[in-house]
């Protein structure tokens, strides 16, 4: 999925001792937060409003000072002395083979721009942005891997010295809602996959161990499991292992072990069905668990080695010693998607649309349901939902089910289709205005009415209209989740009137609500977006916080996490946060590596190896020897 690209500041704090290349006229402050001279601006950013952002933008060498407020920024240059310098930092800077120097400035630094040159060039930009032109790449750094950080000039003082990074974003949505069919069915929500309704009725995740040195798993071992989950109205459509080993021994023995494994538990799954199963395997050491349960052992000190130290260390007696709780650390989690049995799976399009008519003049609705069912799956997957109109279904209440699927479907088939949908649940609203299926679907379209502007929405009689279908047999769990819905759209809107104390209401209406029903990996990676969208960054890290600690973490979850906290030296310092990143390596150590790319070549900075333990980290795991 493609991602867009959110940058943030953030401010250097450390003492301002510094040594320029050239020398532009500007004062080094020795310690801005208590300089008078720096005062007004110190003043001015505390005061700045978490909403406006600024950074510094490349276009064919040509460097601009950009922000999505410009009259802060106008504000901000009050004096003929304030402006802005960039200093262009080069990633050569963080070579493994060489120590990096404690100079504040970090690159080569462009003349200054002072405040009337700053001002005269603001112009309009794209995403409602301003920009003013700062400079131009020296020729002989354009070659380099580049990042330009500010220097913000207050009467010609240095006294503020900010980089910025890249926020990994994915497009946030509102939380699926689903949609009554038969029952209430959920969007397929995964980031890498189409957002299309799925088919799967069932998703069955578990855990099977592992004995040491054991390789080979039997149908016979996999029956009771089988049997267990009570699959003769399903199909295992695609199962996915995540498979782990304990860490002491030969990481390519572990990692062929685990694959063994693996593959054993799918062939011996296979065999109970005939339809082939869609496999997905991935196996690693874990390193997780076993970083998070030596703590509590009288070998706790092991955290503090690096994995192949820990490794030279575990075995013998320690090894020995350390099995209660390796035995534990064996095994496999597997997630099964579950596909209902379709006995009409055989039939062409036009043959269901004939069974379901001569099925509906026997007035045998309950099999006519299952036809119905058959056939829009059917539609889905060769996108030609016309043929939803060849149902002959009476305009009665009798029919109300088999009328209500007819018509969400189409917006099932295409977003685009809300607006007929909606219309169409209205008229039947007056053949049942009881029905909870149909409140509920005209409630999931009226929402995407509402949040394109469709047509204008009294949405203090929405509001209402979400709460009142408790009356009709919602729970109140999914008229929750709604609530949350309808205050990400009321947020879209303040921001976009610069409402931004209303918008603060609807998010704190949010953190109060969304921990009343449950949310899937995507809900909590869009809702996290939502709050960095909305520059709650603290509230998304909270978010995410105990979810990241899990071993079957959800990956792009976990590596959101990463991209929001780990230009924060205090977390890398804390051992919780280090097994974290061990979890981000063993899950896609290429993504991990990726993060110290150039924020203009979507990684989160390079200057994060301004830090020691990350630098480490990246050269013994990204940089080949």
């Amino acid at each position: 999925m493609k991602k867009t690209l959110l940058l943030f500041g953030i401010c250097i704090l450390s003492s301002m001792s510094m040594n320029a290349q050239g020398d532009y006229g500007f004062i080094y402050s020795q310690n801005p937060n208590k300089d008078n001279r720096c005062s007004y601006f110190n003043n001015y950013f505390k005061q700045k409003p978490k909403e406006v952002y600024f950074s510094i933008v490349e276009e064919n060498s040509n460097l601009y000072f950009e922000v999505t407020d410009k009259n802060w920024a106008l504000k901000l240059f009050k004096k003929s002395g304030d402006g802005i310098a960039v200093d262009i930092v080069s990633k050569s800077r963080y070579t493994c083979d060489k120590d990096v120097d404690a100079s504040q400035i970090r690159g080569t630094i462009l003349k200054p721009v002072f405040a009337k040159q700053l001002i005269r060039g603001f112009k309009p930009t794209l995403g409602n942005r301003f920009r003013t032109f700062l400079g131009i790449v020296p020729e002989k750094l354009r070659n380099d891997e580049l990042e330009f950080n500010i220097l913000f000039l207050n009467n010609k003082v240095l006294c503020r010295y900010q980089s910025t990074y890249n926020l990994e974003s994915y497009p946030w949505d509102l939380l699926d809602m689903g949609v009554y069919l038969d029952s209430l069915i959920y969007k397929d929500k995964k980031i890498t996959t189409s957002d299309k309704f799925t088919t799967k009725y069932k998703k069955l995740k578990f855990v099977i161990p592992f004995e040491k040195n054991k390789s080979e798993y039997l149908p016979k071992d996999i029956k009771p499991l089988y049997d267990s989950l009570k699959l003769t109205n399903f199909n295992i459509k695609k199962i996915s292992i995540n498979a782990y080993s304990s860490i002491e021994g030969s990481l390519k023995r572990n990692l062929e072990l685990q694959k063994q494994r693996a593959n054993s538990i799918a062939e011996s799954l296979q065999s109970f069905q005939k339809p082939d199963i869609v496999t997905k395997i991935s196996s690693s050491e874990n390193w997780v668990e076993f970083l998070n349960d030596i703590s509590k052992s009288n070998y706790k000190d092991l955290k503090k080695l690096s994995k192949r130290d820990i490794k030279q260390k575990v075995v013998g007696k320690v090894s020995n010693d350390l099995e209660q709780f390796l035995k534990n650390h064996r095994k496999a989690v597997i997630t099964l998607e579950l596909e209902k049995i379709d006995k009409y799976k055989d039939m062409s399009i036009g043959q269901l649309v004939t069974n379901f008519n001569d099925l509906l003049s026997k007035d045998n609705l309950n099999e006519a349901l299952i036809v119905q069912n058959s056939l829009i799956e059917k539609l889905k997957k060769e996108e030609s939902p016309n043929a939803i109109r060849g149902l002959n279904i009476p305009k009665q209440k009798k029919y109300i089910n088999l009328l209500n699927k007819s018509s969400i479907f189409k917006y099932v088939f295409k977003l685009a289709y809300a607006k007929i949908a909606f219309d169409e649940l209205k008229m039947l609203e007056k053949l049942a205005p009881k029905n909870k299926k149909i409140k509920y679907n005209l409630i999931v379209t009226k929402f995407v009415i509402w949040n394109n502007n469709w047509e204008k929405i009294n949405i203090t009689e929405f509001k209402k209209e979400i709460i009142n279908l408790k009356k009709y047999g919602i729970k109140q769990h999914l008229i929750d989740r709604m609530l949350v819905n309808y205050h990400i759209v009321k947020a879209k809107k303040n921001i976009r009137a610069k409402q931004y104390k209303a918008k603060d209401t609807s998010v704190e209406f949010i953190l109060d609500t969304y921990e009343n029903f449950n949310l899937s990996n995507y809900d909590y990676l869009s809702l996290a977006q939502f709050l960095i969208y909305y520059s709650h960054i603290d509230d998304a890290t909270d978010l995410l916080d105990d979810k990241v600690r899990e071993i079957t973490i959800d990956e792009d979850l976990l590596y959101y996490y990463l991209n929001l906290t780990i230009t924060n030296d205090y977390n890398v310092a804390s051992d919780n946060y280090r097994t974290i990143m061990l979890n981000a390596i063993n899950l896609n150590k290429k993504r991990f590596c990726k993060l110290f790319d150039p924020s203009s070549e979507d990684g989160v900075t390079f200057q994060l190896l301004e830090n020691s333990y990350l630098k480490k980290t990246y050269c013994e795991s990204c940089v080949k020897e």
